[in-house]
Parts: structure tokens; sequence; C-alpha cells
């Protein structure tokens, strides 16, 4: 159900702005006004959570470790899975962010013949790892719209990105990983019963969300040819702040920009927020230092105590009931 419902919202967008990019006076609303909707919303989505996030309290050291913790010297210390230090933290953050080493040590496990059996999982490991990165390459590409002249890093990556010139225009390598990996993705949550039994609309969503893009982004490269110097004006009119919708721009372009502004639009409400989340989560970023310092907790109301007299003048009588001897009678 949560597929079906997925999809048919996927569907939703991408015809009502088919529609819309077919209609000139309907072009600004879907070219203009939801990219800064979106944008907006993306912005102070992600503030919002960040700041929430980083005011929650965390009175307790609650790092996550996979390794020994610093003990005794002639024990060995896992510096980067139990980190004590500033340093040893940065380092395990840097493995997390650029390689995702925690779900490189991801395993699955399989029932068999009456055995629990535990293997390796390194197939979603790598599929996740070529999404972030081919994602992040598209996104640098696309940079090239919004700049001119264009920096040379850009053109660098767009030329390494199709440097083996597969067709005319190059296929670029990114574009075939990205579609990959995220089919890879779907597949994985769709076939894997235990995986699919726990699969909601929100997690179905963004996987059919980025395919739309993807596919759209491939068909206006190589088959809906657009006038790529009218979306250039286009971007950089949005950028500038001095919009204006060229004509002859093509429908299939409105429904491309409508998916990513879509994207941006969910982005801040979904799960898809791990991205900022990651440098706020007290499981990564504290040291484990609990034993060498002493961490009292800001939030803490001090108790309040009372005296030995107060407590006999309140319980006076019942304490004399029970035969307890009184310092004051």
């Amino acid at each position: 159900m949560g597929l079906i419902v997925s999809l048919g919202a996927v569907l939703a967008i991408v015809v009502v702005a088919w529609i819309g990019g077919q209609v000139p006076g309907l072009q600004g609303l879907f070219g203009i006004v939801v990219p800064y909707v979106a944008f907006v919303t993306f912005l102070f989505g992600f503030m919002y959570k960040v700041v929430n996030w980083a005011r929650s309290p965390v009175p307790f050291r609650i790092p996550t470790t996979g390794g020994q913790e610093v003990s005794l010297p002639w024990i060995k210390w896992s510096k980067l899975d139990n980190p004590s230090t500033t340093a040893g933290v940065v380092g395990r953050m840097a493995l997390e962010i650029l390689l995702f080493r925690s779900l490189f040590r991801n395993t699955r496990a399989e029932h068999r013949s009456g055995w629990l059996i535990y293997g390796p999982s390194k197939w979603l490991w790598l599929a996740a790892l070529g999404f972030h990165y081919a994602f992040f390459t598209i996104a640098i590409r696309h940079l090239r719209l919004f700049t001119q002249p264009i920096p040379g890093l850009i053109e660098a990556i767009d030329k390494i990105d199709g440097m083996f010139q597969i067709g005319a225009p190059p296929i670029y390598l990114t574009d075939v990983v990205f579609i990959l990996a995220v089919g890879f993705l779907f597949c994985r949550r769709l076939f894997l019963p235990k995986v699919r039994y726990i699969s909601l609309p929100a997690d179905y969503f963004p996987l059919f969300l980025l395919l739309a893009i993807g596919t759209t982004g491939i068909l206006m490269r190589f088959f809906f040819r657009v006038d790529i110097v009218n979306v250039k004006a286009l971007a950089m009119g949005l950028a500038s702040f001095h919009p204006v919708v060229p004509e002859g721009i093509g429908a299939i372009f409105f429904i491309h920009i409508t998916l990513v502004s879509s994207l941006f639009a969910y982005f801040p409400f979904s799960k898809l927020m791990h991205m900022g989340g990651v440098f706020m989560s007290p499981t990564r970023n504290l040291a484990n230092n609990s034993r060498m310092k002493m961490h009292v907790n800001p939030w803490r109301t001090p108790p309040k105590f009372h005296t030995y007299e107060e407590y006999e003048e309140k319980y006076r009588d019942l304490m004399k009931d029970a035969g307890i001897p009184l310092e004051r009678e």
C-alpha cells in the first residue's frame, strides 16, 4: 500500500507539472514560484531541524562504540572505534561521513536449517556510497547552469564525469551509477521480505522521486532535447533574483524542475535529514572519556536537602507512636 501511495504521489507531480509546462500562463508558476518556495522551505526547514537538535539536552556521554576503550597500557585500544580524544572523534566522523564506515561493517542475519547465520552486507554499502557520491557530483555539475563564467573546477568535474565519450552527447558515469544505485535500493526494499515489512510511504516516496528526477534528466539529455541556452538563462535569473521564463524550453524541463523542487521541499521533513543529523548525533560526535572526566549534567535541578532536625519535626508524632527515640521531646 505504501508503494502505491508513493508512486501515485510522484505520478501526480509529473502530470501536474506536465500540464503546467504546456500552458504559457502557468510556466512562471512551475519555473519560478515553485523553485523559490521549495528552496526557502528547504533552507529554513533544514536550519530549524539542526538548531532544534543542537538545543536538545545531552546530559550524559552516550557514544556508540565498536571496539576496546582506552584502558590499561597493555590492552590494545581502538582509537577510531572508541575514541577518547577530539582527534579520534574527528577521524571517526570523517570515516563515517566520507566512507560510511558503520554501514561497511553492517551484517545481515538469515535463518537457515535451524541456524541463525550472519553474513556480510557489502552490496548495500556499495550502493549507498555510489548513490551519495553520484548525487553529489551531479549537483556540482549542475552549478554550471547558475554561474557565468563557469569555474574551472566544475568544468574539470564535467570532463572527468564524461571522459569515456560514450555516445553523443557523452553519457555521464554518475548518471549510470545514480540510476543503478537508486534501483538497487528500491529493489532491496521491494524484494527483501523483512525490509518490505517495515517499509512505509516515507521510505518509497524519496526513491520514486529520485528515480523520476534521474529519468527526466536523462530524457532531456538524449531524447527530448531542450534549449540549454534558455535553461541557463532561467537558472541565472533564479540565482540573481531576476527570473524570466524564456519561450520554448519544453514541458519535460518543467517536470524535471518540479520534481527537484519537490525533493527540496520534502527534504527537511523526511529521513533524508540524516545528512545534517549525522553531524549532530551524540552517539557519533562525543568522545568516550566518561572514566577520565566527570561530566556534570548542566540541566540537573539541584536536590532539596533538609536537616535531621527538620525531619524529626515533620515526623515527630509518627516517630513517637513507633517508639523511635527523639532528640527533642
